[in-house]
Order: C-alpha cells, then structure tokens, then sequence
C-alpha cells in the first residue's frame, strides 16, 4: 500500500495538520500513528492507526476512531480531559509496539512476523485467564490435584486484587506485595511457595510464548536479583522411632485401626502416597517386591524411574487383613476400573480424610502432635537416616530426582537426636 492512500499530510482546505501523530525510528524499523482517511465511519469519524515499516513492508493496527478536528488538535498541547486521555492511550499503544521492537531488536531477532506474533499474544495477556486456560487443560487430562493447585492460586490472586493483570504487570515489586499480603493475612512461608510457584508455571507459559521477553520475567535466575520464592518453614512432620512404636502399640477399635494400619503400610512402603498406594494392582507385585511409578511425576519427568519395595512382614500382614480377597486387580478395595480422574481423586482425598481423622487423634492422645499421611513418608526418610541409611538409598527408594529433594525432608533434626549432639559438646565441670 503506498503512503499517499492514506492521504497524509496539511489538508489545504483547511489547514488540519493530518501528518502521523507519533513516530518512532530504529535501525531501519519505523512506527507511526496515522489517520486512515479512506473509509469513514457512520459518525464521520476515521481509525487511527499504528504503523510499521520495515523492508518496504508494512503492518497496520487498530487504535481508535477520531474526527479529523480531534486528529488535528492532538498534535498541539490539549488540555480537555477527553483530549489528553485518547492521547495518552494512543502514545501507551504505540509504547507497547516500541518496546516490543526494543526488544526484539537487542535479540537481534527482529521481523515483521515475529512483532505480529509477539503482539497477537499480547491480546490474550490477561494473567487470569492463562489461569484459567491452564486449569481447564488439567481438567481436560485428568490433572485433577494439579487443577486444584493452579485454582487455589488463581482464586487468593484475585482476592488479592480485583485488577485484570496483565502478564506485564507481575513484576518483583508486586511479587513482593503479594506476598506481603498472605503473611499478613495470616498465611505460612509455605502457602506463599505454593502460590509463588504456580505464578511461576504461568509466567514461564508467558515467557514461552512471547507475551513477555527474558528481560521482563521477575523471578530470580542465577541470582539476578529478582524475585526469589521463600521455601517453605521447616516443620517437623515426622515421628521418632519411639513414637513410632507409640503409634503402633495404641489400643484402637477394629475401624479405627484399619485406618492406622494403612498408614502404616505407607510408611513401611518407603513413605508412599495415598494415591500411589490406593493404584497399586496384584500385578504390581514383582516376587517379594511392588514395583510402580510417582504418580506426581509420572508425566513430567523425561525419564522414568520404576520405584520398588521389598514387601515387609508388616505390610503383608495389611495387604492380606484388608486387600482385595480375590487378588485380582488392584490391591486395596477402594478404585475400580471406568472411574473418571475426578472420580478417583475423590475417592482418594475421602480415604485421606478417614486416616488423618484416626492419626490426629491419636497424635493428640500420645501428645505428638497432629499426625497426617503426610507424615508417614517423613517418617520414613528420618527414620532411615537415623538407621545410617546411606541418603542415596533414601532418595532412591523415595523416588527423588535429585539427592537436594531428600535433603529437604531430613533438614530438621530430631529432638533426640539434637539431645544426642548437644552431650557430645565439652562440659564444664561443676
């Protein structure tokens, strides 16, 4: 399209200054607003336009519609209200448009495409809904603990603040903010890691897809100086081997005790989840051992790791007390096959809630404190490194990655353990 179609330039008529209202010039690369004069609208109006030119070729994008007089009057000082808040849009548009130029520029991968592209995502930059299209495809697969994650996250976000953030507007500062916010509204280090990290998923979503550059991620990479997500406050979650023995010895009813013996077969099981264990089939048992894999990690991790359990006394004394008598299928008589991801996690958390029921009350009569399945695998892991279980064994067993997600389990030393290496310190004699 040649320049002249769009009639630029002092109308001679009358004098209306009709010449690109902004302009903007970088190696080779040009933006500009403009006045398309050649269609007008019902209102005797025209649409303002950004426009760029590289290479002899040009992209248009929509702005606003405008009278000539109020295009003529722009390029003066204005002072109405109505003036100076259609020019102070126009100019953030045309911002937004250079900044992705900057940018794409100090990449050295600038093109006409790749603005479109860049800037076509940008319609969509609502953080809420890159929230909502990521719990919908959680749903869509059967993600139903990762959906509650993302939702939970989403929701204290926009209690947070009622704003339509945009994906430029999460910043270190308002990470900051944020998380001033849960502290203050009564919420642990650890609920602010949670929420931190899908903030996290979701940006990486944005940087991925070029609705923000590297330059505007605002979590800390290689000590940056960004944002860094707090861990979460040691706790400690996991029973001595004394209160173990407390815990099996307690006189329960009959229901009540199938509910602590299942936790018990989590424990002896190298700490698997509820979930784990409720999907664990006859088939499963290979010889003397059960072999599976993490349901939490079966899809993100690129290799696969088989975990395996040598099948203790202890946990064949539950399997046969309250398996599937038949020895068919799974396990545990709780799934069935033809349930739906839904269907299952519900299930799944009601199990959960009867165990953590009789264990808290437990906890409570043994003054421990309130137990929960959670426990049963930092449990396990303390209790293995007590036994001087090598931390290899450990993290194998426990299905880790990486030896630093088992350091984090045994990071709080047991009160014995640290009565044990304050008498080893010199005494002073009395």
């Amino acid at each position: 399209m040649k320049r002249d179609d769009f009639n630029e330039g002092k109308r001679k008529d009358d004098q209306l200054d009709l010449t690109p209202l902004f302009s903007y010039s970088l190696e080779g690369i040009t933006a500009s607003v403009i006045l398309d004069l050649r269609r007008p609208k019902d209102n005797n109006s025209f649409p303002v336009k950004y426009r760029v030119t590289h290479n002899r070729r040009q992209l248009y994008y929509p702005c606003m519609n405008m009278t000539v007089e109020l295009y003529d009057r722009l390029h003066g000082d204005v002072r109405k209200r109505e003036y100076t808040k259609s020019k102070k849009q126009i100019q953030d548009g045309l911002k937004r448009i250079t900044d992705i130029i900057d940018e794409l520029v100090k990449e050295g991968t600038f093109s006409l495409n790749g603005l479109d592209k860049r800037l076509s995502k940008g319609k969509t930059d609502s953080l809420i809904t890159a929230f909502d299209n990521r719990i919908k495809e959680l749903d869509d697969n059967g993600k139903v603990g990762s959906s509650v994650w993302y939702t939970s996250a989403r929701n204290s976000i926009k209690k947070y603040t009622s704003k339509d953030l945009k994906f430029s507007d999460i910043t270190p500062e308002w990470l900051k903010k944020y998380e001033t916010y849960l502290l203050d509204d009564g919420k642990e280090f650890t609920t602010v890691s949670i929420n931190m990290r899908a903030i996290r998923a979701i940006m990486n979503i944005g940087l991925r897809d070029g609705i923000i550059t590297p330059a505007q991620y605002p979590f800390e990479i290689k000590k940056n100086g960004k944002y860094k997500i707090p861990e979460g406050e040691g706790r400690k979650i996991a029973l001595s081997e004394a209160q173990l023995y407390d815990v099996i010895d307690y006189s329960l009813m009959p229901d009540d005790e199938k509910y602590r013996d299942l936790w018990l077969f989590s424990f002896y099981c190298v700490g698997v989840n509820i979930g784990d264990m409720l999907r664990f089939k006859y088939d499963d048992i290979k010889g003397n051992c059960i072999e599976w894999y993490r349901g939490k990690t079966i899809d993100t991790d690129k290799k696969k790791i088989k975990i395996r359990a040598l099948i203790t006394e202890e946990m064949q004394d539950i399997i046969d007390k309250y398996g599937n008598k038949d020895k068919t299928g799974y396990i545990f008589p709780y799934l069935t096959t033809g349930l739906t991801p839904l269907q299952e996690r519900m299930i799944i958390q009601n199990l959960i809630h009867c165990i953590n029921k009789r264990m808290k009350m437990i906890g409570k009569a043994l003054c421990i404190g309130p137990i929960t399945t959670y426990w049963s695998r930092h449990t396990f892991a303390s209790i293995s490194r007590r036994r001087d279980v090598s931390l290899f064994a450990i993290s194998k067993s426990m299905g880790h990655k990486n030896l630093a997600t088992t350091q984090i389990y045994l990071d709080t030393l047991a009160d014995e353990e640290l009565i044990e290496n304050a008498a080893k310190m010199p005494r002073r004699k009395r």
